[in-house]
């Protein structure tokens, strides 16, 4: 039987293909779905983290927006995805001066997949 750890959700390596997938996201200030496959052709930071309107994740989000048009200069694509629904992101976005900086995609995955 093999080891289900071994199995079980691996993580893409730098450069490697991932699957397509489609989330809805707030992305300049409406809610829509994105896809994967959008991106094609050039690089895509997936920026996972737990949950909105906490305290350390703002921080972290900032400074990836406060960095977003160099990243757009390497040809470079952010999405920034949690659990947490479109609508939490657009709540999050509306009430937070740090989050208001993003311009890049908010996506959600509430099922954590």
């Amino acid at each position: 039987m093999p080891n289900p750890i071994n199995t079980y959700n691996k993580l893409p390596e730098i450069g490697s293909p991932i699957p397509n997938f489609e989330l809805n996201a707030f992305h300049d200030k409406k809610i829509s779905p994105i896809s994967l496959s959008t991106f094609r052709g050039q690089w895509l930071v997936l920026f996972f983290y737990p949950a909105d309107f906490t305290f350390i994740c703002p921080t972290e989000l900032e400074e990836m927006a406060d960095n977003y048009e160099k990243f757009k200069e390497l040809n470079t694509e952010i999405i920034s995805v949690s659990t947490d629904t479109a609508f939490v992101h657009k709540a999050w976005h509306d009430t937070s001066p740090a989050i208001r900086k993003i311009n890049f995609p908010m996506a959600a995955d509430p099922a954590g997949d």
